[in-house]
């Protein structure tokens, strides 16, 4: 069983907030948590609630087009069933992906087969010019980090409780072991005022790049006078900076983008559908709910900037920004996935870097090597005591802070630990943020039970195979161990040969390189399909079997794939975070 609905029915509708669930968290969580196939306006349709993002199908004339297709194959064809049985079970005349993260792609073939694609009946809309590199280059070349962030602040190692996993608050959550699939998108938007008849049915498009993704869309279909601006505009705050990890966004654009949204169809929208939370109805709502919106973003951008020119730091202006009243009472601009406090430092980090500009942080001690020193400096003993006086205290941050300096020097202090866990969890049941909740109470646990094995894979073969094969040569690069690799001297060349392309890669100096073309010095020459190459890439030893039943041909010198073996690192999927 990939979902079961009821797993959620101890979050009842007319139940007081739990002692261990922020009273916004909980609210929001039951109105998260009814899910089903609703009707928003006549041929738009929604699946909500089998999964953390909502599948949006409209209806056309010979057929279905469908706007983002969940985490995984298996809700996205449990939505379609549901789409099927009540609604019309006319073909799917297109699918179209608002943008490049993984959970508005990866059940894509759950509703159409790649066939059908690839043949040209089903054509896959998406926005961008380099949508693939984004939507598999995010996810893959520091997916071993981001899938073990992701576990933390998605709750993946969190049982369904009070005390544990609530919801995602965007949606019900990501479900576990999902099948990922991937398919490319056909037809690229890549300007503004784009248009695309399907089934009868005119979709416009408003292209909005470098904003929660960084390829993104909106779209307005004016036969229903029916909007969506993907999620640049949830009934949540978003995230500037991700805490799973991503490139930081640009606060101003959402801003930017949702105001030209307004200009261009602010006075005719009567709905407005997001692929996360639920639709505003009402032309009067939807403008007052677009607007909100966009004075957030454009609030904390330009907020934290006035700060920052005035010598805060990004932590300092983070303490001391909140939003005006009146956006701040707005459910709109919770923090129900980004918060108001890492957003505001995101702003720092987007458009003045890493450094906060306080010297003291520019050349600090490593964190092991600093809490040695603090324990030397205060003693452990005196150190437990002002965790415990803190805890007592109700001053659950200095707790932990305190603590993890005897933590990180002496991991085996059980006490120590026991400590610091009892502070994390006190954090994440006060955290409004499901993905500080998530973080917090994740950390507690690993402190009492050690590291959690993943609760599932997130880098899928279609996603791998997927991959441009620039982006292929990337995710290969950051898998080189470079004290190994500096003084090797490895070139070799690959004959893609059932898409016609030919590429030369070497390694010199540590770092792997990669173009088109061939060397007529190397080593060696590797001829098969690009499924088997990516194979021999990621794991050389696969070489010779392949090469014994024919599938890849291997001319010239094969010990330059023992040599390529021999320098390529191993990701372990468990590395400690809340201990060195």
């Amino acid at each position: 069983m990939a979902f079961d609905p009821h797993a959620f029915d101890w979050i009842g509708d007319d139940d007081p907030a739990p002692e261990s669930v922020n009273p916004s968290l909980w609210r929001q969580s039951q109105i998260i948590r009814h899910g089903g196939l609703f009707q928003l306006a006549d041929g738009l349709y929604q699946v909500r609630g089998n999964d953390i993002t909502n599948l949006t199908v409209v209806e056309g004339t010979d057929g279905l087009i469908v706007i983002d297709c969940l985490n995984g194959v298996e809700s996205a064809r449990q939505a379609m069933g549901l789409i099927r049985e009540h609604v019309s079970d006319k073909p799917v005349a297109a699918v179209i992906y608002t943008h490049t993260h993984l959970d508005h792609y990866a059940g894509v073939k759950g509703i159409v087969d790649a066939d059908d694609v690839a043949s040209g009946k089903v054509p896959i809309i998406a926005p961008g010019h380099q949508f693939d590199r984004y939507a598999l280059g995010e996810n893959v070349i520091a997916g071993n980090a981001m899938a073990r962030r992701s576990f933390y602040a998605f709750g993946g190692f969190l049982d369904l409780n009070s005390c544990g996993y609530v919801t995602g608050g965007m949606g019900i959550g990501s479900l576990k072991g999902l099948t990922v699939s991937y398919i490319p998108p056909t037809d690229l938007i890549t300007e503004t005022g784009a248009k695309r008849e399907i089934a009868g049915i005119e979709f416009e498009f408003l292209y909005a790049p470098d904003t929660e993704a960084p390829e993104e869309m909106h779209i307005w279909i004016p036969q229903l006078k029916a909007l969506t601006c993907a999620e640049n505009a949830n009934h949540s705050l978003h995230n500037i900076q991700t805490l799973r990890g991503a490139r930081t966004r640009d606060a101003r654009n959402f801003a930017r983008y949702l105001d030209e949204t307004l200009e261009r169809w602010g006075e005719v929208a009567e709905v407005h559908y997001g692929p996360h939370t639920w639709p505003v109805w009402g032309n009067e709502q939807v403008t007052a709910f677009l607007e909100s919106q966009r004075d957030t973003y454009k609030y904390i951008h330009d907020q934290s900037l006035r700060l920052a020119n005035k010598g805060y730091t990004p932590l300092e202006a983070a303490e001391l920004l909140e939003l005006p009243e009146e956006l701040r009472r707005n459910w709109a601009s919770r923090g129900y996935h980004g918060t108001l406090h890492h957003d505001v430092r995101a702003v720092f980090t987007k458009e003045l870097g890493m450094w906060d500009g306080d010297p003291v942080s520019l050349h600090p001690h490593p964190p092991v090597e600093t809490a040695k020193r603090y324990v030397e400096f205060a003693g452990a003993d005196a150190i437990l005591a002002e965790g415990r006086r803190a805890f007592e205290a109700g001053d659950y941050r200095w707790a932990a802070q305190i603590l993890h300096q005897l933590v990180f020097a002496d991991p085996a202090n059980t006490t120590a630990r026991e400590l610091q866990a009892d502070a994390y969890e006190q954090m994440g049941y006060q955290a409004e943020g499901p993905q500080w909740r998530g973080i917090f109470l994740s950390a507690a646990k690993e402190l009492r039970l050690g590291v959690q094995p993943p609760p599932y894979v997130t880098a899928s073969r279609d996603t791998i195979l997927a991959m441009p094969i620039d982006i292929l040569f990337d995710f290969l690069a950051v898998q080189i161990a470079g004290d190994r690799a500096a003084d090797v001297d490895i070139t070799i060349d690959l004959d893609f040969a059932d898409i016609g392309e030919q590429w030369t890669m070497w390694i010199r100096r540590g770092v792997l390189n990669a173009r088109r073309g061939r060397d007529a010095d190397a080593r060696l020459t590797v001829t098969g399909p690009k499924q088997a190459l990516t194979g021999v890439l990621l794991n050389p030893a696969t070489a010779e079997k392949l090469a014994g039943d024919g599938t890849v041909q291997l001319t010239g010198d094969r010990t330059a794939l023992a040599e390529l073996t021999a320098i390529l690192d191993h990701f372990e999927p468990t590395f400690p975070i809340v201990t060195p």
